[in-house]
């Protein structure tokens, strides 16, 4: 799958995005985007041939069963792509979608210093939902983009592994032991014979010389080098490479690589016509060239 490039489609996405549970950032064209030309594309891989979406026979194989989608909020971009399709497949009387409970964080948890208020990452723990994850039939994990996040973006204050505090590590060796600590709850609480695990691999942020604003069509410059960490990519796939519990990878960076035009940029908010309509250039507090619209790449 990871091979591949994007070709066009003549039909726009049959996702219904007029949904209550899509959340405001991924909604673009409920925020002004103008243009559709994003959501004509699609994957062709160079491996094996991926067949259209049927979401009624996606329901009918998980009758009984149940999948979890567990991680970054770019995981929850991509439930609720999944979520949006199946929804778009039923009648609104034949679905319900609660969105008030659950959490979306995966191997670790923030948890508050009552002494000076310091957010601290455990590095050795997961996160406390984890025992909700036990008896799926599909597991679905992500992690990545936050640990590069630096300044005020940063999650944490302090590590704590092994019982200790520590202020300064270096991420990919705090990364490294996250990545341990789920692997070891995966093999310690995974029924092998009953339950699929994916890990889905990093979709890349588009920033700098690759910048999305006003973008309305895929990358096609094949030199472009995606600004993520490779150690970290490495990481990732030596752990999953080392566990007796078999994991299969979702590589969706090249395919999600290629898509400059995709991301919500200034239409990750309703005040993104007023930018769109002077055609200035948004700081990037204003732009998310992280997630991505809905219907779009998910």
């Amino acid at each position: 799958m990871g091979n591949g490039f994007m070709i066009p489609r003549q039909k726009l996405s049959i996702m219904d995005c007029s949904v209550h549970f899509l959340v405001i950032k991924s909604a673009c064209q409920r925020n002004g985007r103008p243009d559709f030309e994003y959501e004509k594309w699609k994957w062709e891989s160079m491996e094996f041939e991926i067949p259209m979406f049927n979401g009624r026979d996606m329901l009918e194989r998980l009758r009984g069963k149940r999948v979890i989608i567990v991680g970054d909020s770019l995981n929850r971009n991509q439930w609720e792509s999944l979520a949006c399709l199946l929804y778009s497949c039923l009648p609104p009387s034949q679905a319900k979608v609660d969105t008030k409970s659950g959490t979306y964080k995966i191997f670790t948890g923030k948890e508050a210093n009552q002494a000076n208020r310091s957010k601290i990452l455990r590095l050795d723990k997961l996160s406390s939902s984890a025992n909700k994850w036990q008896g799926a039939d599909i597991m679905v994990f992500n992690t990545g983009h936050w640990w590069e996040h630096r300044g005020k973006m940063r999650a944490w204050d302090l590590f704590q592994y092994d019982g200790k505090l520590v202020q300064e590590m270096k991420i990919e060796s705090a990364f490294e032991i996250a990545m341990k600590s789920w692997a070891y709850w995966i093999d310690n609480n995974v029924d092998k014979t009953k339950t699929t695990v994916f890990f889905r691999s990093i979709s890349p942020e588009h920033k700098g010389k690759q910048w999305c604003f006003n973008k309305t069509k895929p990358l096609i410059d094949e030199s472009y080098i995606p600004v993520f960490p490779k150690s970290i990519t490495d990481i990732i796939e030596r752990t999953i490479a080392g566990m007796e519990t078999p994991v299969k990878y979702l590589n969706i960076t090249k395919l999600s690589q290629y898509r400059t035009d995709a991301h919500p940029t200034i239409f990750s908010r309703k005040q993104g016509h007023q930018f769109n309509a002077t055609k200035q250039k948004p700081s990037d507090l204003h732009a998310d060239y992280s997630h991505w619209c809905l219907p779009g790449v998910p």
